[in-house]
């Protein structure tokens, strides 16, 4: 059985205080998420291994966006977002 069959997803923007690693300057930005929640029940279909398997899912926060822009008018130059990418919920 697939895992994303143990999931429902929906995309979420988050704002974050991030500071440009080229001007220094700290702004809020916006940024998306895939948020993966575990469903109440085990979908139809599975053996025990698959039951297993969902008794062991957690839901989960998975970043989509890897870079960002600058805010800063005289700078705008993008930049990495480093760290964790994948959150447990």
């Amino acid at each position: 059985m697939d895992e994303k069959r143990y999931y429902d997803e929906k995309e979420e923007t988050k704002q974050m205080t991030l500071v440009c690693v080229h001007c220094r300057q700290e702004n809020a930005y916006p940024v998306r998420y895939i948020v993966r929640t575990k469903k109440a029940q085990v979908p139809p279909g599975g053996n025990e291994e698959d039951r297993a398997k969902f008794a062991k899912a957690r839901s989960y926060m998975v970043r989509v966006d890897n870079m960002v822009a600058c805010r800063n008018i005289r700078c705008r130059k993008r930049f990495d977002l480093t760290g964790q990418s994948v959150f447990l919920i």
